[in-house]
């Protein structure tokens, strides 16, 4: 696959930054490497997320961002996909965003989707973003945390990719905001054994705490 859709365990688990350091990652490596953002609300003109990316990847908004190909949707309103989308008067048709990641598979060797919020964010009120991965088959690029709770929201979220037979290609565990290295250590372990189990194809990554701009690389391959 040259589409992998990166997904996170909630809001505010690091996929934005997760997808960035990804792509920055592979694009170090020689890949010919694209973001994309799934649907952004809470913005004007250019996604914001898609700003972080390019940041991150140290290059500056790409021809593909300013024509909005890689973010067809940008809502004003900071909501679910679904109630934004109705506040601003538009209607969301999943074909466009799947026609514009078709473009950009064709020009490039890897495209990186990042969702809005977790799994089972609303696109409309009859379509779930966890319906989308189902029905275009990408493999899953989990983003999980430190918080505390996050066990139960990855957990929960791989049980779901098991019972809809989403492949997870990766989970990746970003330590911030690293408030226990007990709890971080632990909560690898939870993880790694519940993959051992259901996933065991699936690699797991630690993003470190950034700092001061600071992107480290991943030991991913895609």
């Amino acid at each position: 696959m040259s589409v992998y859709f990166v997904s996170g365990i909630d809001t505010d688990a690091g996929k934005s930054i997760a997808t960035g350091v990804i792509a920055a990652t592979l694009q170090n490596r020689g890949k010919k490497v694209i973001t994309q953002k799934f649907i952004q609300t809470g913005c004007r003109e250019i996604s914001e997320d898609i700003q972080k990316h390019r940041e991150i990847m140290g290059i500056p908004l790409q021809e593909v961002d300013l024509n909005r190909t890689t973010c067809p949707y940008i809502m004003t309103y900071p909501a679910s996909p679904h109630l934004a989308a109705e506040m601003d008067g538009v209607t969301i048709d999943k074909e466009v965003i799947h026609r514009a990641t078709e473009q950009l598979r064709r020009q490039y060797d890897i495209v990186l989707l990042e969702g809005a919020g977790g799994l089972y964010v609303p696109v409309n009120r009859h379509y779930l973003t966890i319906d989308y991965i189902c029905e275009y088959g990408y493999p899953l690029i989990l983003v999980t945390s430190s918080k505390l709770g996050s066990i139960n929201h990855t957990l929960m979220s791989l049980e779901l990719c098991r019972l809809k037979g989403i492949k997870v290609s990766h989970v990746v565990y970003n330590d911030f905001p690293n408030d226990s290295e007990f709890i971080k250590a632990d909560s690898i372990r939870v993880i790694e054994d519940y993959l051992k189990n259901h996933f065991p194809d699936c690699h797991l990554l630690e993003l470190p705490v950034i700092e001061k701009g600071k992107y480290p690389p991943l030991d991913i391959e895609l």
